[in-house]
C-alpha cells in the first residue's frame, strides 16, 4: 500500500516516532498537493488546520483519510464518506488503540480494510467535535484550571494530586503542555460551540493563556 502523509511537520516527527507503517510505502509533503493518483491512503495530520484540503479530497472520493478532525465540527466533513476523524493531536499518538470518528454514511468497511492492513488496532466514535478522549482531557485541563484560578492548589500540587489520587499518567497541566494550549483551547471551543453544554466553558485564565500564546512571533 502506498501511503500520502502530510501536516505539520513536528506532527510527522511524532507520527513516524510512534506509528509503525510496516513495509508499506511512504511519501511525506508537509503542504498537500493535488492528487494525481498513486496513493492508496492519505493521513493528514494537521486537517483542523487546514479545512481546504477537504475540497481536495472531495475530488478523489474514492481515497480514504485518516484526518486529524478533532477541532472542526462534523458538519463540515460528514458528508465524504470515506473521511475519517483520527485524534492525531500531539500527545496521543503513542495511544495502543486509535480513536476515530465515522460519520453516520461513512464507509465503515472501507475504514476496516485500512486498519487491518495497517495492522492498527482502533475504536470507532461518534463523528463529533473533540471525538472522546480529547474532549475528555481537554475538560479535565479547562477544570484543573479553574481550580488554580480559584486558589484551592497550585498547579504542581493539582498535577501530584491527580497522578496519585486517580492513578492518571499525567496531571492536567502536564497534558496541557503535551497537547499544546492551543489544541486544548480550540477542542473547547468547538465542543462549546457544538454542544452549547456549559462544563466545555473555557476558563478565563486559560483564555488569556491561549491569547498570550498565539500573540508571540513564530
Amino acid at each position: 500500500m502506498d501511503i500520502l502523509v502530510t501536516g505539520d511537520r513536528q506532527r510527522w516527527d511524532a507520527f513516524r516516532q510512534s506509528r509503525n507503517t510496516g513495509a508499506h510505502r511512504v511519501l511525506y509533503e508537509p503542504e498537500l498537493q493535488p492528487l494525481k493518483g498513486g496513493a492508496d491512503l492519505v493521513i493528514d495530520l494537521s486537517l483542523d488546520e487546514r479545512p481546504e484540503n477537504l475540497m481536495i479530497y472531495a475530488l478523489r472520493p474514492e481515497m480514504p483519510v485518516l484526518g486529524c478532525l478533532v477541532k472542526t465540527p462534523a458538519v463540515a466533513w460528514e458528508e465524504h464518506r470515506r473521511v475519517y476523524a483520527v485524534n492525531w493531536l500531539p500527545g496521543f499518538y503513542g495511544m495502543p488503540r486509535l480513536e476515530v470518528g465515522i460519520p453516520a454514511e461513512g464507509d465503515a468497511e472501507t475504514l476496516r480494510s485500512v486498519m487491518a492492513e495497517l495492522g492498527w488496532e482502533y475504536d470507532t466514535v461518534k463523528a463529533a467535535a473533540g471525538l472522546v478522549t480529547p474532549r475528555t482531557v481537554a475538560m479535565i485541563v479547562n477544570e484543573a484550571y479553574f481550580t488554580a484560578e480559584e486558589g484551592t492548589a497550585s498547579r504542581e500540587d493539582i498535577d501530584i494530586s491527580m497522578k496519585l489520587g486517580t492513578n492518571y499518567p499525567f496531571g492536567p497541566f502536564e497534558w496541557c503542555r503535551r497537547i499544546g494550549i492551543r489544541n486544548v483551547y480550540e477542542v473547547l471551543r468547538a465542543v462549546h460551540a457544538e454542544t452549547g453544554n456549559e462544563r466545555y466553558r473555557v476558563c478565563d485564565t486559560l483564555e488569556q493563556e491561549y491569547q498570550t500564546f498565539i500573540q508571540q512571533p513564530d
